[in-house]
């Protein structure tokens, strides 16, 4: 009987057992690869993990270098601040000067004060703060705005005397005036900076509002997904004039996590 074969020359027969013997082959192979390859992914998704937290963490630090003096605080899953963009000194009459615009902390017809030094950038509608001392010391907290003065006039402040839209720092009692001399700039559009870490992500928010800080004019960037779970905890006078933030962050994928901590210095000195 003639044997049926296919245009290679393999009888059928011949041709099923080379496929069954390949399917063998190929399962044998799969037990050495399918480690390896697993081993590779886990790897990558461990090194996603932590270069996401890594860079959150230093994103974290690089704003809180920014926070306007004794203005972060905690809040329920997270942290907020007072985001500075410059600052400076002001005239002062205890600073050996004779003549130019003092600020005044006495009377509040007194609305223009001369910069010593460079000029700081600064607009119209910005906000100068002096001398903030922060929550519990409400004739120098910015939240309550008691120490806040609005820059008058639009565009960029190049020149003195700078002039104010009111002068609230002659309303203190008693009147709070830097021993320094020194004030900070908030920028009138990125007043509030939140960072909130509820379980699910870690989200920046931004341009939220003094009165009401978890009101923000923005939607949150997210920084980090992965069921980013913190641990926030803030020491305002860790070592005297600064403040200690440690934050551990976790990032959870696939069954596994990281965790990342940092611990961040605080400028309070008003």
């Amino acid at each position: 009987m003639t044997k049926l074969r296919d245009c290679a020359g393999f009888t059928l027969i011949e041709a099923i057992m080379v496929i069954v013997i390949t399917g063998i082959l190929a399962g044998i192979v799969a037990v050495f690869i399918t480690k390896p390859v697993e081993g590779y992914v886990d790897s990558v998704r461990r090194a996603e993990l932590t270069d996401t937290a890594d860079v959150a963490l230093r994103r974290i630090a690089r704003d809180v270098r920014l926070a306007l003096p004794n203005s972060l605080r905690t809040v329920s899953n997270g942290f907020e601040f007072i985001m500075t963009k410059s600052g400076g000194r002001y005239r002062d009459p205890t600073d050996g000067s004779t003549g130019g615009n003092f600020l005044s902390f006495t009377s509040t017809a007194a609305t223009s004060f001369d910069v010593l030094g460079l000029m700081p950038a600064m607009n119209g509608g910005d906000l100068i703060v002096v001398y903030n001392l922060g929550t519990g010391y409400t004739p120098a907290d910015a939240y309550t705005r008691r120490n806040v003065a609005t820059l008058g006039g639009t565009g960029a402040i190049t020149a003195n005397p700078v002039a104010l839209t009111s002068n609230p720092f002659a309303d203190q009692v008693p009147p709070l005036p830097s021993p320094s001399a020194r004030f900070q700039v908030v920028d009138q559009n990125d007043l509030v900076v939140r960072y909130v870490c509820d379980g699910t992500s870690l989200t920046r928010f931004r341009g939220c509002t003094l009165a009401t800080p978890s009101a923000c004019a923005a939607a949150g960037a997210l920084l980090a997904g992965a069921a980013a779970t913190c641990t926030i905890d803030y020491a305002a006078a860790a070592t005297g004039r600064n403040g200690l933030l440690y934050i551990s962050l976790t990032l959870t994928s696939g069954g596994e996590s990281v965790t990342l901590f940092q611990q961040i210095h605080v400028d309070n000195s008003p």
